[in-house]
């Protein structure tokens, strides 16, 4: 079959080749005919090495597509369902899922050190456990989610990550109360969610910061009040907030330079809510004092910071009811063979999402 293969971490290309193989079927898990895939930044950082993934991989995490087969002990799915990929499966059983946390379990980060696909020179890992740049993947059950007839798999896979960690983060983490104000920095697609997720809260200014104006121009569409290039975010809030601060700032681009811009143009007592997955040798500082002082909350936001079953549930209702708008978000469709196309597209901001049809 074929796939999209990334022989070593920090290349730039992938290389699209038609003799890998999806293993590890058996029980409990599930073979699945990848549809549509979404590129995400955090496939892009896999790639660069920000994020740890053992290579060579096949990245892709966001995805959906239709059950082939089921392996021994699987229940609640069979061939020819349509489900979404969930990258971040909960075991249910593990310390953090029996908080209820369920986001922040482990199991499937496991899974990422596991090869599920194979070459004839060898095994291939798939991103995150997953990688769905291929035809097919072979995953635990929990992994595949099912998804109503009425939802496209090109939207489905928007909701298995980035609608799900924007919306999460403004609704979950951040708990945005109507009437504040916000500003979203990085407008990408899980930035330009994090926008629509604070619309549905109810937010009175939402500022979106970005540095390619056609990703500006994209955030006044889908619910920003108004859109800055960086340089202009400290006007906008002496503008709108007096000077004081904006009640709510999200860091959606995973540098710890943009937290720390973030951070100042947070209100005394406001909240900075981390959205952006970035490297481990990159450290946020901040001083004790202010710390303390300002009173300001720092907010991790993983995986939209909640149960991600409710997570697509609730993006899924939304969407029906048109409160939130996921089909533009869909700036480019490219077959697989067109995949080093679509991350140039996406380095230099031209796209906010690509969908990859197979």
């Amino acid at each position: 079959m074929r796939a999209a293969v990334l022989h070593e971490t920090g290349q730039e290309k992938l290389e699209v080749l038609d003799d890998v193989e999806a293993v590890g079927f058996g029980p409990g898990k599930v073979r699945l005919r990848i549809r549509a895939t979404g590129l995400c930044h955090s496939d892009v950082s896999a790639m660069n090495g920000v994020l740890p993934q053992p290579a060579p991989f096949i990245p892709g995490h966001e995805g959906a597509g239709e059950v082939l087969d089921v392996g021994d002990g699987v229940t609640g799915l069979g061939a020819g369902d349509r489900v979404l990929v969930c990258w971040l499966p909960a075991c249910g059983a593990c310390p953090s899922c029996r908080r209820g946390q369920t986001q922040l379990c482990l199991a499937g980060f496991l899974n990422a050190g596991t090869p599920n696909f194979k070459r004839p020179g060898g095994d291939v890992f798939g991103f995150a456990g997953t990688g769905t740049f291929t035809e097919e993947v072979v995953v635990g059950a929990g992994c595949a989610v099912p998804i109503p007839d009425d939802v496209p798999f090109e939207i489905a896979a928007l909701i298995g990550c980035g609608v799900t960690t924007g919306l999460g983060a403004a609704i979950n983490t951040a708990r945005v109360e109507a009437g504040s104000s916000v500003a979203v920095i990085g407008c990408g697609g899980v930035g330009i969610s994090t926008i629509q997720g604070a619309r549905v809260q109810g937010a009175a200014q939402i500022v979106a910061v970005d540095p390619v104006a056609s990703r500006r121009e994209a955030a006044l569409r889908f619910g920003a009040t108004e859109a800055v290039a960086p340089d202009g975010l400290a006007d906008a809030k002496q503008r709108i907030t007096g000077g004081e601060g904006f009640d709510y700032v999200f860091e959606v681009v995973g540098r710890s330079a943009t937290a720390r811009t973030a951070y100042e143009h947070t209100r005394r007592g406001g909240t900075l809510c981390i959205v952006g997955a970035g490297a481990m040798d990159d450290h946020f500082q901040v001083n004790m004092f202010e710390l303390f002082f300002d009173e300001k909350r720092i907010l991790p936001s993983m995986y939209g910071g909640g149960d991600v079953l409710r997570s697509y549930e609730r993006a899924i209702a939304l969407w029906r009811a048109g409160r939130i708008d996921l089909e533009s978000m869909i700036t480019h469709r490219v077959r697989l063979e067109e995949v080093n196309d679509a991350l140039d597209q996406m380095r230099t901001g031209e796209s906010l999402r690509t969908c990859i049809q197979l």
